[in-house]
C-alpha cells in the first residue's frame, strides 16, 4: 500500500498560519530597526492571514488539533510578543522597568487568553469571545502607532496614552467581558448583492484613509465589550426593579 495522500485543504490553513507567524516575526525585526510604521503594518498583515486561516479551515472542513495548537503558538508571537516589543521600543522604554513590566504583562495576559480560549473554544466561546481576542489587542497597538505617526503626535502624548493602553488591553484579554465573535456572520448567504455593495464601500472607506479607519474600527471593537456589558447590566437592574415593583 502506498502512502496516504494529504488533502491540499489541510495544508492551506497551515500555510496561512505560517504567513501570519512570518509577518509577526517581520514586525519584530522592523521594531528592532526602529521602523515602527513598518512594524505596525506587519502586525496588520498578520491579522489578515490569521482571519483567513480560520475561515479557510472552516469552509474546507479541515480544522485539526494540530492546526489549532499551531495557530495559538503563531498568535502568541504575532499578536503577543511582536506588539509588546513594538510598544516597548516605540514608547515604553522611556519608563524603565515600569515600561518593561507593561510590555510583559501584555504578553502574559495574551498567553493566558489563548490558553483559556483553547479549552473553551467548543463551549463558552463558541459564538462569543470571553475576553478581548489577542489579534484585536495587537491591532489596537499597531493602529495606534500608525495613527500617531500619521498625525505626528509627539512623545508627550505617547508617554501618557501607550502605558494606559497596554494595561487596559492586558486587563480586557483576561476579563470576563464578552465580545462579538463574527463566527456566525455570513453576509453573502441571504443577500449577496447588498453584501457585495457593503464590502466594496467598506474597502473603499478603509483604503481612503487606512491609518485613521483601522484605528477607529479597532477602538470601537475594544470598547464594544465593556459598553455592551454596561448596557446589559443596566437593563438587568431595570428588569429586576420592575419585577420587584410588580410584586409589591
Amino acid at each position: 500500500m502506498g502512502r496516504k495522500r494529504v488533502r491540499p485543504g489541510y495544508i492551506l490553513p497551515n500555510i496561512l498560519t505560517s504567513l501570519s507567524l512570518f509577518s509577526g516575526f517581520w514586525s519584530i525585526g522592523e521594531s528592532l530597526e526602529r521602523r515602527f510604521v513598518h512594524a505596525g503594518v506587519a502586525v496588520f498583515i498578520a491579522c489578515v492571514f490569521d482571519i483567513l486561516d480560520g475561515r479557510v479551515a472552516r469552509i474546507t472542513n479541515t480544522t485539526t488539533k494540530f492546526g489549532v495548537e499551531y495557530d495559538s503558538l503563531s498568535d502568541l508571537v504575532a499578536f503577543g510578543v511582536a506588539p509588546a516589543i513594538l510598544a516597548y521600543l516605540w514608547t515604553l522604554s522611556n519608563y524603565g522597568r515600569f515600561g518593561w513590566l507593561a510590555a510583559f504583562l501584555y504578553v502574559a495576559c495574551g498567553a493566558l487568553r489563548l490558553a483559556r480560549f483553547n479549552i473553551q473554544v467548543e463551549t463558552v466561546q463558541r459564538k462569543q469571545f470571553l475576553g478581548l481576542p489577542i489579534p484585536a489587542a495587537a491591532l489596537m497597538v499597531a493602529s495606534t502607532v500608525l495613527f500617531c505617526s500619521h498625525f505626528g503626535y509627539g512623545e508627550e502624548f505617547r508617554s501618557f496614552f501607550v502605558p494606559l493602553l497596554l494595561y487596559l488591553l492586558a486587563f480586557l484579554m483576561v476579563s470576563n467581558v464578552r465580545y462579538y465573535g463574527f463566527k456566525d456572520l455570513d453576509l453573502f448567504k441571504y443577500k449577496p448583492f447588498r453584501a457585495g455593495i457593503f464590502v466594496v464601500l467598506a474597502l473603499a472607506i478603509i483604503f481612503l484613509e487606512p491609518r485613521v479607519t483601522v484605528f477607529l474600527l479597532s477602538s470601537a471593537y475594544v470598547l464594544s465589550g465593556p459598553l455592551t456589558s454596561l448596557l446589559q447590566g443596566k437593563r438587568r437592574i431595570m428588569e429586576e426593579f420592575l419585577l420587584e415593583k410588580r410584586e409589591l
